[in-house]
């Protein structure tokens, strides 16, 4: 099997993360670092692999993916840039920050028929995978009720980019959108978004709640922020039978607690392997084999659809409705 040559375009931290992951694959190779917005000088260097400023700078020939880790506003014209050259595609989320942008990537995708996954890397932490399996085989009923928690510090990078909404959509966009891809994915299709920010200095303090309710009847309760100190994650499932809870604060992140004939609760926890590892691995590894994809572009339209619908009820004061069908691309909040 040959190895699949990538190239990174983008250095902060997912550009980090992704290009030592690809260094660790024995089926993939990174051949080189672009670095349009001098993040880290040093990657390209600690991974002995050319640096670019620039996309125009390398010949496409070298490369056979593209992965691109620069700010979510700017996804856009390299996603075009490598659909045009047939270059498969992975791209950090949010997709984009508008759905213009978004649908635009998608149809570039199909047109010049190349293959885009996108990062919703949640979707590789064991415990959140673990709960999906548990959900789908009934261990805890009809599920009612979920609440899920994201947050923690003000995120700092190149030029302050978080701050900016215009940018980065702030947490219901940027960091919120994990968790509406994620209970997607378990839940299936939003029916109803209402949702509650505040705004601090330069978006610093941001901090959202969302009331989303799915067309399975669910209803989950949903809160991020960057007003914490420590980074952490919660979610709990309440169904029928039982309740699932998972707590990255605490020592056993994962608990179960189901109802049983001797009323006796049954813990069960997980040991947590490098979810971006995964992501990366299954990424190449559905390229080498034509597998699908984990992770969808129209997924990834689809959490950005919810974010969005978030944040339009976050500004207006109300509920917004989503009219989503699961098997199109494309759509719009209404």
């Amino acid at each position: 099997m040959s190895r699949l040559r990538v190239l990174v375009v983008g250095a902060g931290t997912m550009g980090t993360v992704h290009s030592h992951a690809y260094s660790r694959l024995a089926d993939a190779e990174l051949v080189g670092v672009v670095d349009p917005f001098n993040f880290n000088p040093r990657l390209a260097t600690a991974l002995n692999v050319p640096q670019y400023r620039d996309m125009d700078d390398v010949t496409p020939s070298k490369y056979d993916v593209l992965d691109v880790c620069v700010p979510s506003r700017w996804h856009l014209p390299y996603v075009l840039q490598a659909a045009q050259l047939k270059k498969s595609v992975f791209c950090e989320k949010p997709l984009a920050i508008d759905l213009h942008d978004a649908q635009a990537m998608i149809d570039a995708v199909q047109a010049h028929q190349i293959r885009m996954s996108v990062g919703h890397c949640v979707r590789f932490f064991p415990e959140y995978v673990h709960a999906k399996s548990l959900v789908e085989n009934g261990a805890l009923g009809d599920i009612a009720v979920v609440r899920t928690f994201r947050g923690g510090g003000f995120p700092s990078a190149w030029n302050d980019w978080y701050a900016s909404r215009d940018l980065s959509g702030g947490t219901l966009v940027d960091l919120m959108i994990h968790d509406f891809d994620y209970l997607r994915w378990v839940l299936g299709p939003v029916s109803r978004v209402y949702a509650k920010t505040i705004r601090g200095e330069m978006n610093r303090l941001d901090f959202s709640l969302a009331s989303v309710r799915f067309a399975s009847g669910a209803i989950a309760h949903m809160e991020g922020t960057w007003a914490h100190q420590q980074f952490g994650t919660r979610f709990e499932f309440a169904g029928s039978r039982g309740i699932l809870t998972h707590d990255s604060y605490q020592e056993q992140a994962l608990n179960i607690n189901r109802s049983s004939e001797s009323g006796v609760a049954i813990p069960q926890s997980l040991d947590v392997d490098s979810p971006y590892d995964l992501e990366i691995a299954h990424f190449i590894e559905a390229l080498h084999k034509d597998l699908p994809f984990r992770v969808t572009p129209d997924d990834a339209y689809q959490a950005l659809r919810v974010a969005l619908a978030a944040q339009a009820s976050a500004l207006t004061g109300k509920s917004i409705s989503l009219a989503e069908d699961p098997s199109s691309q494309g759509g719009e909040i209404r």
